[in-house]
């Protein structure tokens, strides 16, 4: 795996041509029935190096409450894409406007099993100075975590979970007292995969 990039700095055109290749997603009927959804990727860039976004959910909420998670949610009847969902989410929940985001491509959609969710993740670039507003309601707090650190498999562990009858295996990233695992670290991982994979 090409690590350089985690610590030479940020290759945004590496990563654009990548996403741009992304084939089309193909409909997997297992998951027809989940509940389509979107989230933003936010890199920062303009500081000491990019970090990437995110959120603690608040405990009281009924998905994924305390959660360590990008800012996102279900697809509404009026999006038009998932990334107009992942730009109304990234507003409505952290208060960053549209015009403060550059989208450059989707990962691949991710099946949150346990919730029954689709997520389409959308990854785009933030410069600073960020300019947040939170959702108290929804958000807990936002913090930044360096791209270096989620990208060093160093810092990868699996874990599993015994729920209903059935043992999940799931990705976890502690850093600073953040627990990041489950759906956002699988997501995470992806994004990883996409930036650093050997071209081909």
């Amino acid at each position: 795996m090409n690590r350089h990039v985690a610590t030479s700095g940020f290759d945004v055109q590496r990563l654009r041509s990548r996403l741009s290749r992304q084939p089309e997603p193909t409909a997997d009927q297992r998951f027809s029935g989940f509940t389509p959804a979107a989230v933003l990727v936010p890199i920062v860039i303009g500081g000491a190096e990019p970090t990437l976004l995110l959120t603690r959910r608040t405990d009281h909420l009924h998905d994924h409450p305390g959660q360590i998670a990008f800012p996102g949610g279900r697809v509404d009847a009026d999006d038009e894409s998932p990334e107009a969902t992942a730009l109304r989410e990234a507003q409505e929940e952290i208060g960053l406007t549209p015009d403060r985001i550059e989208l450059i491509g989707r990962l691949p959609e991710y099946y949150i099993t346990a919730t029954g969710f689709r997520v389409t993740p959308v990854v785009g670039l933030l410069r600073r100075p960020l300019q947040l507003k939170l959702d108290e309601f929804e958000v807990a707090e936002a913090f930044e975590t360096p791209l270096s650190f989620l990208l060093d498999p160093a810092n990868r562990s699996r874990g599993s979970i015994h729920h209903e009858g059935v043992t999940r295996e799931f990705w976890a990233m502690p850093w600073q007292g953040y627990n990041i695992w489950g759906a956002t670290a699988g997501m995470i991982i992806s994004f990883a995969e996409h930036l650093l994979g050997d071209e081909g």
